[in-house]
């Protein structure tokens, strides 16, 4: 393994600088940290990784008048392209040759590849339909379905508190299924397929930009033929809009890369612990965002199951706290 990843706390984070002796688990790489304390700018690349991934949904509703598909076509050439112009800036070439010559290795980012687009998708689409509310529980409950993935498939047990955790999430979750006559099934998705992604990414030796641009590399044609189509169809939106919004439609492949470098800057510079509760601002900002900007719907019945969520992020973060106060407190022993 080239890094240990946390994938409980965003998309694929290397941190294999930080981590002097890890292991696999649901919560991500854990154990011993090579003297590292808590670093200022390290904490401000966090929070701005995390609140450009909250205030996403104003992004997409600003370019809402491409359809959802059209949108994420550009989203991964784009991407593909800006990644690109990054890895030659920094010379990053040398994982592309061996990669491609593994065969298992890329069948797995085939497969997160295709993970990651039926995530961005749902996500666009849940945005720009007026659901960003719902689209927020997903990853509110993505690091209790990343538990859950590790006990079923990491052959974990559940600690007492993570058991707890999970089942208010499951009630809530459950409330919310009776009460409304069916699952929140945005949510449930996109908290699957977030947390499908990450154990196999969890797995995977490349780090998160050269991973992410091997996943858009084998998307790009298929994104691309996508894109010709509709215009060869005459039913392409971009170009054929506004100035602003074909400005913006250019600038995704930035708006999705320039977080996730900041988040690599910020995991080799502060803690774990710190990381996962950081975690929760981009869920928040979205949820505030749909309620209070976009004015979506949140009667006291839905806060009811929202809160049984909540309730056991807060319970499954303490516990993390608590164990990563008790491991330090085990390695400073001489």
């Amino acid at each position: 393994m080239r890094g240990c990843y946390d994938w409980g706390t965003a998309v694929n984070r290397p941190v294999h600088e930080a981590v002097k002796s890890c292991k696999l688990t649901s919560a991500g790489w854990v154990g011993q940290q090579n003297g590292q304390l808590m670093d200022n700018k390290g904490l401000l690349y966090g929070i701005a990784a995390y609140t450009a991934w909250g205030l996403l949904p104003v992004y997409w509703k600003a370019i809402q008048a491409l359809p959802a598909l059209e949108i994420l076509g550009h989203r991964m050439v784009w991407s593909l392209l800006f990644l690109l112009l990054l890895l030659g800036y920094r010379r990053q070439w040398g994982w592309l040759r061996p990669t491609l010559r593994n065969k298992r290795l890329l069948l797995t980012y085939l497969v997160t590849a295709v993970l990651l687009a039926i995530n961005w998708w749902v996500y666009i689409w849940a945005v720009n339909a007026g659901f960003i509310v719902e689209a927020s529980l997903g990853y509110f409950i993505s690091p209790l379905v990343n538990v859950l993935m590790g006990v079923f498939f990491l052959g974990e047990r559940l600690r007492p508190w993570q058991l707890i955790a999970v089942a208010s999430a499951t009630i809530g979750v459950l409330y919310l299924t009776i009460t409304f006559g069916s699952l929140p099934w945005i949510g449930l998705v996109l908290a699957l397929t977030f947390g499908t992604y990450g154990l196999l990414r969890k797995k995977a030796p490349l780090e998160s930009i050269e991973g992410l641009s091997l996943e858009m590399g084998l998307m790009f044609l298929p994104a691309l033929a996508y894109l010709i189509y509709l215009e060869v169809s005459g039913t392409a939106v971009f170009p054929h809009t506004t100035f602003s919004t074909n400005l913006l439609v250019s600038l995704v492949g930035a708006a999705t890369a320039l977080p996730l470098l900041w988040f690599g800057t910020a995991a080799h510079r502060v803690t774990l612990t710190t990381l996962g509760i950081l975690q929760y601002i981009a869920p928040t900002g979205q949820f505030l965002i749909g309620v209070l900007v976009y004015g979506e719907p949140f009667p006291p019945e839905r806060l009811i199951g929202y809160s049984l969520i909540w309730v056991a992020l807060v319970i499954y973060t303490a516990e993390r706290i608590v164990l990563s106060r008790r491991s330090k407190m085990r390695f400073a022993r001489p």
